[in-house]
Order: C-alpha cells, then sequence, then structure tokens
C-alpha cells in the first residue's frame, strides 16, 4: 500500500492546487486537442506539451498510440479518439508517438519471428500489424534493431493518422498532426522534446515548414520513405 498511499498523497497537492480550477467546467468540456499517446510511463502524455489546467486537452493513452478499434470486424477510428472530435468541437488530434517503443517493437518482432504475449497484449499488436507490415518491408536491410524500430515509430505515427484522414467519421475540418516524443536523442535537442512530423497526411518536412512556418523549429524527421 506504500505505492498507493505516495500517489494519493500526490493527488492531495493536486487538488489543492486545481481547486478553483473547475469552476467553468462543471457542466462539460471544450478541449482544445485531442491527444493520443502510447501507454508508457515514460510518456507523460499533458506535461508533455506543458498543460496543467483542466479542460485543455482530452487524453487517450493505449499501447502504441493507436487510434483504431474492431467492431462487427470491421477497423474503425476508436471511440476514445472521436468523441471529442463530434461531441466537443474539438479541432485538432495529435498522435504522439515516442522513441524506443515497446508496442512498436513487440509489433515488429511479431512480424518478422514468433511471438508470445498474454491475449490481450496480442490483440493490440494484432491492431498495429496491418499498419506496419508495409513499413517493415521498406526498411533497409543494413539497419540495427534500434534503427529498425526508430524508422517504425514514425511510420505507425503517419499510418495512425491516415486511419483518421480515411474516417468518414472525422469531421474535415479537424487538423491531424503526427508527432513523436523523443527521450532518446534521437533527433537532437533536448530530451523530451516533441517533434513534429506529420500534418494532415503531409510527411516533407521541408513542405511542412513553408505550409507551416509557426512550428518550422519543430518540424523534423528519421525516416523519409
Amino acid at each position: 500500500m506504500d505505492t498507493l498511499a505516495s500517489l494519493l498523497a500526490g493527488n492531495r497537492d493536486h487538488a489543492k492546487r486545481l481547486s478553483d480550477s473547475f469552476d467553468h467546467l462543471q457542466e462539460g468540456q471544450q478541449p482544445d486537442a485531442v491527444t493520443v499517446c502510447c501507454s508508457d510511463s515514460r510518456v507523460l502524455q499533458a506535461d508533455a506539451f506543458g498543460t496543467d489546467q483542466p479542460g485543455e486537452v482530452f487524453t487517450v493513452g493505449n499501447i502504441g498510440n493507436r487510434v483504431v478499434q474492431v467492431r462487427d470486424d470491421a477497423t474503425v477510428v476508436s471511440g476514445d479518439v472521436l468523441y471529442p472530435l463530434v461531441h466537443t468541437d474539438t479541432k485538432t488530434a495529435v498522435v504522439l508517438g515516442h522513441t524506443g517503443c515497446g508496442a512498436v517493437t513487440a509489433t515488429y518482432d511479431a512480424l518478422t519471428g514468433d511471438m508470445t504475449e498474454p491475449p490481450g497484449i496480442e490483440h493490440c499488436i494484432d491492431l498495429l500489424a496491418p499498419r506496419l507490415a508495409d513499413g517493415v518491408e521498406l526498411l533497409p536491410h543494413d539497419l540495427d534493431r534500434a534503427a529498425a524500430i526508430d524508422r517504425l515509430v514514425e511510420y505507425n505515427v503517419d499510418a495512425q493518422i491516415s486511419a483518421l484522414s480515411d474516417s468518414p467519421h472525422v469531421p474535415d475540418d479537424v487538423t491531424l498532426a503526427g508527432c513523436v516524443y523523443d527521450f532518446q536523442d534521437r533527433y537532437g535537442g533536448d530530451r523530451g522534446e516533441i517533434h513534429v512530423i506529420n500534418v494532415d497526411g503531409e510527411r516533407d518536412p521541408e513542405t511542412l515548414r513553408e505550409t507551416h512556418p509557426e512550428i518550422a523549429s519543430r518540424v523534423s524527421r528519421y525516416w523519409s520513405y
């Protein structure tokens, strides 16, 4: 119970700090963005964007920062991602992958060899695998494992953005941004920086910088394919 006690102590500080921050949120929410991040303890989802107030970001977390689920044998945009885009007038969706992603690594292993995982984890990998299979085929053959995974992290983010873009349920006026959180010095800059690799399906860094000068310094890709 020591861990739970520590968590609750932290919550007490949280409640004191934010006690007046919920006044305007009693009847509903209108977050500026929905973020879809990987369930990884090294990626502090809201804090990664400097968000410290309730109501600003609708946070979704799962293994592999997926935006899809399977319903009636069809792949659709997950309800937890779609909800703010349909019901809270949220106009920005951010898919945030991260360097050294364990889910991408497990999917890579499943696509290139054997995999033994509990059924729940296997289900998550099965949702990622169809979108990563072509990326695995595109990888240069002389890459080491770490370099392959880093490229597939970007490929996975691109694939999730494509799933959002292709969905008839995602409103046309929603901006779709694909990013990578780097804590392994892959992109340069400080550890913990977020790098933009995709906006509305556009992946070319130079084009992104020209089209979106306000974020030009944050645009960087590890892999162009």
